[in-house]
């Protein structure tokens, strides 16, 4: 996210994100540069406020996933233990919230959705959410290119990206108004060096309204970098002062994520029978889970029914913890979520079906036969 100019004391991680170098006038902050992806594209035949839905939720994760992640051990990628510590310690912090989503560090990549480097020099970047599913199982979803063995911030932002949180500056309701050219300028200068294209996806340029949550703006927000006096014009206040957020996860992160990925109980499960049709009565956003027991060893098919737009994923517990097996989306097409999978009888498997969009309420089924 941001790394701060190095001085002759130690960076503390309670101290506001971004603190510059009293040593050097001409410090700026270092900032996480976000890889660009494809945007997804529409038919002609879906509404915008389908394709918005869509399009807010479909970086997301369903709730209950186990995410594995994974540190590289080459010599270019694989940084210092003392930075595997505060990555790990970032983990914990988002799962200290009391969310649904499991972390498990992995010693294979095969096995890893979250591949995390440290290549010195190619700044600190993860993809925003389920986007990493789209990269080779050899590459990095994730990298930190400075030391961040004092800054867990960093790690903390990268992992809210991972988590499907993009940068809170770029909020379209946050009201900023950019000194566009004095920005440019400042984030052409070292540490980030960045061109212009660069710096307009990153910064300058406003999400669609579709990507955010809520409609408040959280200058806090883990995911906000900090700014210096002058880069912005509107809010006044910050023409000639700094816009620094406070350390940490802000309580708007807090909400945000445990709102979308709430902890997961036993009531929050039915069980799924073969040839028993359920219907799903849930608003766009919302998931249900479904417990298996399969009593035969046989393949079976699944499927949702309606005019709706769905994501449906199915897990093998294994060692108490939802292992990925296999999934659908079939947002944004006249068809349904549709996938075989042989279960093995003496397992138990779990299936979970989230909302995007429903024609109307109560259209959405799941069946397994």
């Amino acid at each position: 996210m941001v790394k701060r100019k190095k001085n002759k004391s130690k960076v503390k991680n309670n101290k506001p994100k971004g603190s510059k170098s009293k040593n050097n006038k001409n410090a700026t902050f270092q900032y996480c540069c976000q890889p660009a992806t494809v945007r997804r594209e529409f038919d002609r035949n879906v509404t915008l406020d389908r394709s918005r839905l869509i399009e807010e939720i479909d970086k997301k994760w369903a709730n209950g996933t186990q995410l594995r992640y994974y540190f590289f051990t080459s010599t270019n990628l694989k940084g210092i233990p003392a930075e595997h510590d505060v990555v790990r310690d970032a983990f914990q912090q988002w799962k200290d919230l009391g969310i649904g989503l499991e972390f498990l560090e992995v010693d294979s990549i095969d096995e890893a959705e979250i591949r995390i480097g440290f290549k010195r020099g190619d700044g600190a970047w993860s993809y925003i959410g389920r986007d990493i599913l789209e990269q080779q199982q050899s590459a990095r979803t994730m990298n930190f290119g400075w030391n961040i063995r004092n800054d867990i911030d960093t790690a903390i932002h990268e992992i809210g990206h991972t988590l499907g949180f993009p940068h809170e500056h770029q909020n379209p309701n946050s009201g900023i108004e950019w000194n566009e050219e004095a920005v440019y300028a400042n984030l052409a200068a070292p540490p980030n060096n960045w061109d212009r294209e660069t710096t307009f996806f990153n910064i300058i340029r406003k999400l669609p309204k579709a990507d955010i949550e809520g409609s408040e703006w959280d200058k806090d927000s883990i995911m906000h970098y900090p700014f210096d006096g002058g880069l912005i014009q509107k809010p006044v206040i910050y023409r000639t002062k700094a816009l620094i957020p406070k350390a940490g996860l802000s309580e708007g992160d807090k909400t945000w994520v445990k709102n979308f990925y709430p902890k997961l109980s036993s009531n929050d499960y039915e069980e799924l029978e073969p040839f028993q049709s359920v219907q799903i009565m849930i608003e766009p956003g919302e998931q249900v889970n479904f417990y298996i027991k399969p009593t035969r060893t046989r393949s079976y098919e699944f499927q949702t029914f309606g005019k709706t737009d769905t994501v449906m994923v199915l897990f093998e517990e294994i060692d108490d913890k939802p292992r990925y097996y296999t999934a659908d989306d079939d947002s944004g097409f006249d068809f349904n979520a549709s996938f075989k999978a042989r279960l093995i009888t003496g397992r138990t498997y779990i299936l979970r079906v989230r909302l995007y969009w429903q024609h109307r309420e109560g259209d959405l089924g799941v069946m397994m036969w």
